[in-house]
């Protein structure tokens, strides 16, 4: 099964020479479900020409907002609406997540509460996540034909679905603690609050439900409804 991953920024300096790329994140955390993949850096200006190109589709996460002037960004909306009109699987993840809730009709905002960044704690209908966060912009205004799944006091709207073939969550399942650390140390110094980068240190050895969330993830992209 081809997963197409529509890559929509790089990693940090630090982490490509150590961690790799965004792509390889995701390949690492749904290892062992025979995918392959076809990487489209549409932050570069590469895209597929259909959506129905690859079976299922995932957007990753960014240093990019869903709201900023960027030249890929028109596009990347019209190929969401297409993928969703066409009932193609599709994932999104953080700026993946944003962007999705965009182009369906939402609102994504730089939130005034800040800034959430480590093991975060969300709870929904079908229980509770433990998901390491890197984020300040979020949806503030849910799309109609979203369904929220997972929330925090800090964000409500931290999982979506969309009909049985779409789903979205704002952290970051594929960061292990090594990407966490690495960000808090290289990243965070002067832009995240110090109280913040503190708190999530001392989170860094949090049991995650990453596994669990790959699983629900690899589901989507293979078709199960949701």
């Amino acid at each position: 099964m081809k997963i197409g991953i529509l890559q929509t920024g790089h990693a940090p300096d630090n982490m490509l020479e150590t961690l790799g790329d965004t792509p390889v994140f995701f390949e690492r955390l749904l290892a062992g479900h025979d995918f392959t993949y076809q990487i489209y850096p549409v932050c570069d200006g590469v895209f597929p020409d259909s959506s129905r190109d690859c079976d299922a589709w995932l957007i990753t996460g960014s240093k990019f907002g869903a709201y900023e002037d960027h030249d890929w960004i028109p596009p990347l909306e019209d190929l969401i609406r297409r993928i969703y009109a066409a009932g193609v699987p599709l994932v999104g993840i953080c700026f993946g997540h944003q962007i999705i809730a965009q182009a369906l009709g939402g609102r994504v905002e730089k939130f005034s509460g800040g800034w959430s960044v480590g093991a975060t704690r969300y709870t929904g209908p079908e229980g509770e996540k433990v998901l390491n966060a890197w984020h300040q912009d979020q949806v503030t205004v849910l799309p109609p034909d979203a369904k929220v799944l997972a929330a925090s006091p800090f964000c409500p709207y931290a999982a979506l679905s969309y009909g049985p073939h779409v789903y979205t969550v704002q952290p970051h399942p594929e960061y292990g603690a090594d990407a966490i650390d690495m960000l808090l140390r290289e990243r965070a110094p002067g832009v995240v609050p110090p109280e913040l980068i503190e708190a999530a240190t001392k989170a860094l050895d949090t049991q995650t439900t990453a596994s669990d969330e790959a699983e629900r993830i690899a589901a989507v992209l293979k078709g199960t409804p949701l």
